[in-house]
């Protein structure tokens, strides 16, 4: 499995979620206060109640078809799949609801390709993803690309190689020193070609 699968998170990572997810909130009325942080509560200055259920209707909205990709991962995912080989498994804490999930794969396969993507794991709005990250890739060495630090230091405790999508978010935040940090694709790219 390590050689040819690499599993992905979506939000952060291929997609764009916190610029749509911006534009969502100015819409509806909410300012952002602070943007250095992950925390959505933080940004937004609200109780963690009232941001994880508006989190949920956003990411159950028709607006989850439409989410852009983030920086250049056309380029150099298409770039992994049709030049190297690579197949993407996406592990997306997006929501429970089929619908929404369904809405999640379409955006994906419209931006980088149907063939790009062989699996498909969607676990509720916030879930952890440790359980599933251990009982799907164990062990396997595979590559997993994240933007929070946490599921990344999972994916290495799970067995994984983790690179972490580097955000202001979390560029300050201490984590393993074997967990690569990119800004970009191209980055990944350099790091599972070796180039």
């Amino acid at each position: 499995m390590k050689e040819k699968v690499i599993v992905v998170d979506a939000d952060g990572v291929l997609l764009d979620w916190t610029y749509s997810f911006t534009q969502w909130m100015t819409r509806h009325g909410y300012p952002k206060v602070d943007v250095h942080t992950y925390d959505m509560a933080e940004v937004y200055n609200m109780p963690k109640v009232e941001i994880q259920k508006l989190i949920r209707i956003f990411n159950e909205s028709a607006a989850i078809y439409n989410l852009p990709p983030l920086r250049d991962a056309i380029k150099y995912i298409r770039k992994l799949h049709e030049e190297h080989g690579y197949v993407f498994h996406v592990v997306s804490s997006l929501s429970n609801d089929y619908n929404a999930q369904h809405l999640r794969t379409k955006n994906l396969q419209n931006l980088f390709g149907i063939t790009t993507f062989e699996k498909f794991i969607y676990l509720d709005t916030g879930a952890d993803k440790d359980e599933v990250l251990r009982d799907n890739y164990g062990d396997t060495g595979c590559y997993f690309v994240e933007d929070k630090v946490e599921n990344a230091e999972c994916g290495v405790d799970c067995g994984l190689e983790s690179i972490l999508m580097m955000h202001t978010h979390n560029m300050g935040v201490e984590t393993y020193e074997s967990i690569h940090r990119v800004w970009d694709w191209k980055g990944i790219v350099n790091i599972i070609t070796e180039l």
